[in-house]
């Protein structure tokens, strides 16, 4: 063990923690927005209680994500400078504009909206929470632009004198092809997220506290949360199967280690469940769909879609002796398990919408209790669709421009990456239970009573005191 490892380790912890609260801050964002245009729209009190509660479980979740997500960037600075040296001049790019624009206008009018329920008129506070939601969809955006500049490199030149990147072609990085699929792909996987949340905690109201005066409520929440899951897991679908083919396009490698594909094949088939030996390097039983890899790699049932073994072979004549194969069994196994996860979130929303056609009331205890894991199997297909996305990328930092070996600070010692990595870990344990707790308490106080209705538009309230609504 180097430091390299370790700070791969801690890169890799502290991403898929901070990606635990940045899909249900996206997802949430828009939600809650929707259930306050409904309110505003109809006047109808349960959408208002639905609002702030749901919104209230945002707020926490958007806290959690500001203060994991700050560590993110520290991380480049600290662990990995060589990186930054050589694509700082086009990474720093979109994550400065996220920061200064994006960031800040979700972060203001998040504030406006949490202290202007009793000061501003309601189309400006409503105004407030769609501008949040945008801000929060934009700095998604820009961040997946320069994740995706890693993936597929544009937009830029590598200077001979100083051998950095340098950025030639901003729009480019904004336009590459695989941040626009990208984003809507996660924003899909966020909306998977946000809509398993409110099934859960409507579900739970539903069958624990069937005789509640806020019962219409909650299983208004349920059925818009199920709806919500099933477009999510049918743009998911579609948004997936584009991503695959751009993937396989700009990055051949990454599809094959997806499938454990060694030797070129054409057609290609997909393989449900594989078992191999233990380096992934040899198949001992494999249950495969015909033609299925060929169409979602390339679109066509008879495509070719290229090997390991090609592949390993074309890389060691363009870029030099070494190996530019992925860990197998990782890519293998991530790219399904983020699949089923996500798939079987959907059949759970479905069931729902099932228990409670013609007006029935659920009660079943094993339909709670699939209920109440749906918010954790998105969020595990999400966890796993990063590990897949950046672990298939390896060897590479920056996909046929700099090895992850390259980019790890050459200053920082073993010792300091191990300290830093286990006080993150500590850290993050901690603020993990704090978040679930207040999840929890606050999700089973149930909505809030309403009854002190908002001002109207032209409600004289200048003398008012600036009040937090919750």
């Amino acid at each position: 063990m180097d430091a390299l490892d370790v700070a791969r380790w801690q890169f890799g912890v502290t991403t898929v923690y901070h990606f635990l609260f940045v899909p249900l801050t996206i997802g949430l964002s828009v939600l809650v927005a929707i259930l306050q245009t409904m309110w505003h729209r109809t006047g109808n009190e349960r959408y208002l209680k639905l609002t702030k509660f749901y919104g209230k479980l945002f707020l926490i979740n958007f806290a959690m994500g500001v203060v994991t997500g700050i560590v993110q960037e520290f991380q480049f600075g600290m662990n990995w400078s060589d990186y930054s040296r050589f694509v700082g001049d086009i990474f720093g790019a979109p994550l400065a504009i996220e920061a200064l624009v994006a960031f800040f206008l979700e972060s203001t009018f998040i504030g406006l909206w949490i202290f202007g329920w009793d000061r501003l008129p309601k189309r400006a506070h409503l105004a407030s929470i769609w501008a949040a939601a945008i801000g929060t969809n934009l700095s998604a955006y820009f961040i997946l632009a320069a994740n995706s500049f890693m993936q597929n490199p544009v937009g830029y030149r590598i200077n001979p004198d100083s051998g950095r990147a340098e950025l030639t072609d901003f729009p480019a990085v904004l336009t590459n092809k695989v941040a626009l699929i990208t984003f809507p792909h996660t924003l899909a996987g966020s909306f998977l997220v946000a809509g398993s949340l409110i099934v859960a905690v409507g579900l739970w109201h539903v069958i624990r506290n069937r005789d509640s005066a806020d019962t219409g409520a909650y299983r208004f929440a349920t059925k818009f949360g199920s709806w919500v899951v099933l477009i999510a897991s049918a743009a998911v679908l579609f948004t997936g199967d584009i991503q695959g083919k751009i993937m396989t396009d700009v990055q051949p490698m990454k599809m094959a280690a997806a499938e454990g594909l060694y030797t070129t094949e054409s057609p290609a088939s997909f393989s449900v469940l594989t078992i191999g030996s233990l380096d992934g390097s040899r198949e001992v039983f494999a249950l495969k769909i015909p033609y299925l890899l060929s169409y979602l790699g390339t679109g066509d049932p008879n495509g070719t879609v290229h090997g390991i073994d090609d592949l390993q072979a074309q890389y060691a004549t363009q870029y030099g002796a070494g190996s530019y194969t992925p860990i197998i069994p990782v890519t293998y196994w991530s790219f399904r398990f983020m699949i089923a996860f996500g798939l079987a979130a959907g059949a759970i929303a479905l069931l729902v919408l099932w228990t409670q056609r013609k007006g029935r009331t659920p009660s079943s205890k094993w339909l709670l209790r699939a209920g109440l894991a749906m918010p954790v199997l998105p969020l595990l297909a999400n966890s796993f669709g990063w590990i897949f996305t950046e672990m298939g990328r390896q060897p590479w930092i920056v996909f046929g421009e700099m090895l992850t070996r390259n980019g790890v600070s050459r200053s920082v010692s073993l010792a300091e990456v191990l300290t830093s990595f286990t006080a993150f870990t500590l850290i993050y344990a901690t603020l993990a239970v704090i978040e679930v707790k207040l999840l929890l308490r606050y999700a089973k106080a149930g909505v809030p009573d309403v009854s002190e209705q908002p001002p109207t538009d032209d409600a004289d309230d200048a003398e008012r005191p600036l009040a937090f609504a919750y």
